[in-house]
């Protein structure tokens, strides 16, 4: 494996405690750690101030504190021998690295989880998705690009390929769902794209019984619903299918996706989903996952069909 360099730069930032690393995205977690089963991975990375719920198990991380110290950590690399590049989605920071490794001639490997521009529409606003166009052309010019989700996938220049975290407990001893009541079920990270917030002020106008647990690092957000539970960050594969188990609705809110793992997770505990019209892609050919508007009277209809055809849904 000596020749078997491989650099990866992401715009993920990670938090250091003594020899350990820190972050908050499991994809960006398992990468790397897989990959460094078959290459020699360095990871270059953004500076967290606070820890994250994922611990890294890998030593070569290098972690830039700003903008110059990404710089020189990029150039440094550079002499690493025999070296190949991956860089994770598009973002400024990763488009900066991709000019400088263009003009040093090196191989270059971009990976995109999903379609940016629909990112930076939801995060910075409409008039900003020209700049991520530009990135993207340029760097797409340039790389041998990675796709996980058929919607971004050109065969002229990209490759397509699949990703499951899913063996065979997934889909072993499955429960009888509790249908006392509605309990919904969110996992995954709290940000502006992922919808979480929105969704949960919808949840306010909802007049029927239900409960609502989050799985994932929301210490930083306070919901004011009491019916909100949070159960924190669950590592453990036969603890999270327990907790699907015990939840009858699962939603993803999101406004952007790729392939989302918690869909897959869920249909395979049989629990149906909820996705918004945003994402409705994601479906492809699976049963058991409903679309509805973003809107309170769609969603609630589209609950309440669950709930009155749950046993049949199932089948």
């Amino acid at each position: 494996m000596q020749d078997k360099n491989l650099i990866i730069i992401n715009n993920e930032k990670v938090f250091k405690e003594g020899d350990d690393f820190y972050c908050d995205n499991l994809d960006l977690k398992v990468l790397p750690e897989d990959l460094n089963n078959f290459f020699h991975v360095r990871y270059i990375v953004r500076k967290s101030n606070k820890k994250g719920s994922q611990k890294i198990n890998l030593k070569n991380i290098k972690i830039a504190s700003n903008i110059f110290d990404f710089f020189y950590l990029i150039i440094q690399s550079i002499k690493v021998p025999n070296s190949r590049y991956l860089l994770i989605s598009i973002t400024p920071y990763t488009f900066l690295a991709f000019l400088i490794l263009f003009l040093f001639r090196k191989k270059i490997f971009l990976y995109l989880f999903s379609r940016g521009q629909e990112e930076y529409k939801y995060i910075l606003g409409g008039g900003f998705v020209w700049i991520y166009h530009v990135m993207y052309l340029l760097v797409t010019a340039g790389s041998k690009v990675l796709v996980n989700h058929d919607r971004l996938y050109d065969k002229k220049k990209s490759y397509l390929i699949n990703s499951s975290r899913l063996d065979e407990n997934w889909t072993k001893n499955h429960k009888i769902p509790t249908l006392d009541k509605v309990r919904f079920l969110y996992i995954g990270r709290i940000n502006p794209e992922k919808g979480i917030i929105k969704f949960a002020e919808m949840l306010n106008k909802i007049e029927f019984d239900y409960d609502f647990s989050i799985v994932g690092d929301s210490k930083n957000i306070n919901f004011p619903n009491k019916k909100i539970k949070h159960l924190g960050y669950i590592a453990n594969q036969q603890n999270l299918i327990e907790v699907y188990d015990k939840h009858n609705i699962t939603v993803l809110p999101s406004y952007t996706e790729a392939s989302p793992y918690i869909l897959d997770e869920s249909l395979s505990r049989n629990r149906p989903i909820i996705i918004f019209e945003e994402i409705a892609y994601v479906v492809r050919n699976k049963i058991g996952v409903f679309v509805s508007k973003r809107d309170f009277d769609s969603f609630s209809k589209t609950v309440k069909y669950i709930m009155n055809n749950y046993l049949e849904i199932q089948k």
